[in-house]
């Protein structure tokens, strides 16, 4: 890159930034976005309020300030990002990922600050937990909203609220709920998803899938081995017989599932003893090329019912696929969709790759962390850190759509691509393809016989999208709910 395109890639940047006027009232923070958004793309070892402050000649208190006190429209700032992701960016193949990420921090004074799980340090540690909501499509990827988890101790004592200038309408939510407002605010925003996947953190969550399917989106999730369900549908009884009408005594709920069914049974186990998954061959799928070589799974596929609402019934078709890796059968992963394989365009295929597509938030994390500064904040309020996030969102949409259109300038050619390992290796001969059929060509089937039955399966309708969201999505911060046993 010579020194003529980096001049231009200053003038670009003045003009995505002031995109983002707007925001802001008074010139002066209007400034300061500049000036962090650039200290953010700087090569400052050190990305945090006082270097960036010190680098642009301001006293670190101003920059402070910026973050903490200062009147600006921050959750504008969000909004407009994922204004000009639906904008410029959508695409029918487009994939949301939920993940969290945590940031260390000593002392107990940084809002939402206590010992739990850490993904940085990969142990319980000190630390700060955001949940996010990445986007990807072919070769872009970003960051479109992150929050903060508050745990309930957090949000149960004033004091600590107090301190750190936490709204009076926050309260405790759940990490699955803290994602779940986030789908609904970005799908008001324009956002538009082909699926939605995550971790089996979230897809033990039947409240999760539950509310996903009453936005009308798609999934395909991670389930731990103990989900429970059906391979075959249970006979459900509507109202009673005459013969229990007449019977004394305590009269029993309806709906319900009859007495003849099978019970609800751990997925690992249909794995080994339904007969819809013994008497199949396991098909093998080349998921991705690896370092050390061609990374290939062998799968399983069903129909599933899953439990569903608060009596425990069966909910509509599901698909539940269970995956193991060639080179260590030990390694099992089951996941769950609400598509069914033969529904429109549904092959199982598809729903493999968008089952292993969560790599893109971690390339998200690594940018955002390692380039930009984004676990660098020392801001210890609820409104600093969530400006913090949100800017370091802007800054890393900024640098995927110039990664974006060099690559698309350098049409097979190579491009330097610091996202691409933690070495920042070149990638070489991108060839800039729509996202499905880049993804197609790498998850390959194998040549293999398809064991599978020559029953046809039922065709679930796939769930569509749905413009009338509930007003909670813009209210993402009132979600009141129960404790959850998983938040740590």
């Amino acid at each position: 890159m010579d020194a003529k395109v980096v001049k231009k890639m200053g003038r670009r940047l003045g003009r995505f930034i002031a995109e983002f006027d707007d925001c802001f009232a008074r010139r002066e923070p209007r400034d300061h976005l500049r000036t962090y958004v650039a200290g953010q793309l700087s090569g400052l070892p050190r990305k945090s309020v006082e270097p960036i402050a010190l680098a642009a000649g301001i006293p670190p208190r101003t920059l402070q300030r910026f973050l903490s006190d200062v009147l600006w429209d921050h959750e504008r700032l969000r909004d407009k990002t994922q204004w000009k992701v639906a904008r410029d960016h959508s695409h029918p193949h487009a994939i949301g990922i939920i993940d969290e990420s945590g940031n260390p921090k000593k002392g107990k004074h940084t809002c939402g600050v206590k010992r739990q799980w850490c993904g940085n340090t990969g142990k319980i540690d000190n630390c700060v937990v955001g949940v996010h909501l990445a986007y990807a499509v072919g070769d872009f990827q970003c960051l479109l909203d992150s929050d903060l988890y508050l745990p309930q101790e957090w949000a149960d004592n004033p004091v600590f609220r107090k301190a750190t200038g936490v709204p009076e309408e926050v309260v405790y939510r759940k990490k699955v709920n803290i994602a779940l407002g986030q789908v609904a605010y970005a799908l008001n925003n324009g956002i538009r998803f082909l699926a939605l996947t995550a971790d089996e953190f979230y897809g033990r969550d039947r409240d999760f899938m539950d509310g996903l399917e009453q936005l009308g989106q798609n999934y395909v999730v991670e389930i731990p081995s103990d989900f429970t369900g059906w391979t075959n549908q249970p006979n459900i009884l509507q109202k009673p017989t005459p013969s229990e009408l007449r019977k004394r005594g305590r009269k029993r709920r309806f709906p319900r599932i009859s007495r003849q069914s099978a019970h609800p049974c751990e997925v690992r186990n249909l794995a080994v003893h339904s007969p819809t998954f013994y008497k199949q061959g396991w098909k093998k799928f080349k998921i991705k090329d690896g370092e050390k070589g061609p990374v290939v799974w062998e799968v399983k596929a069903a129909t599933f019912y899953r439990k569903h609402g608060e009596k425990g019934l069966p909910g509509r078709e599901h698909t539940l696929i269970v995956a193991r890796n060639v080179l260590n059968t030990d390694e099992v992963k089951y996941f769950l969709s609400n598509m069914t394989i033969g529904s429109g365009e549904t092959t199982l295929s598809k729903l493999l790759w968008i089952a292993f597509s969560r790599w893109p938030i971690e390339r998200c994390f690594e940018i955002g962390k390692r380039e930009l500064g984004m676990d660098h904040f020392e801001t210890r309020s609820w409104q600093g850190i969530h400006r913090h996030f949100y800017i370091s969102q802007l800054s890393q949409l900024f640098c995927a759509r110039v990664q974006h259109s060099l690559r698309e300038k350098n049409f097979g050619e190579s491009v330097f691509d610091s996202r691409t390992s933690s070495a920042g290796h070149i990638n070489v001969a991108y060839r800039p393809i729509p996202a499905f059929c880049s993804s197609q060509n790498t998850l390959s089937e194998s040549r293999r016989s398809d064991h599978l039955s020559a029953k046809p399966q039922s065709r679930g309708p796939q769930i569509p999208h749905t413009n009338n969201l509930e007003t909670i999505a813009r209210q993402r911060h009132k979600y009141q709910t129960v404790k959850d046993v998983y938040t740590t």
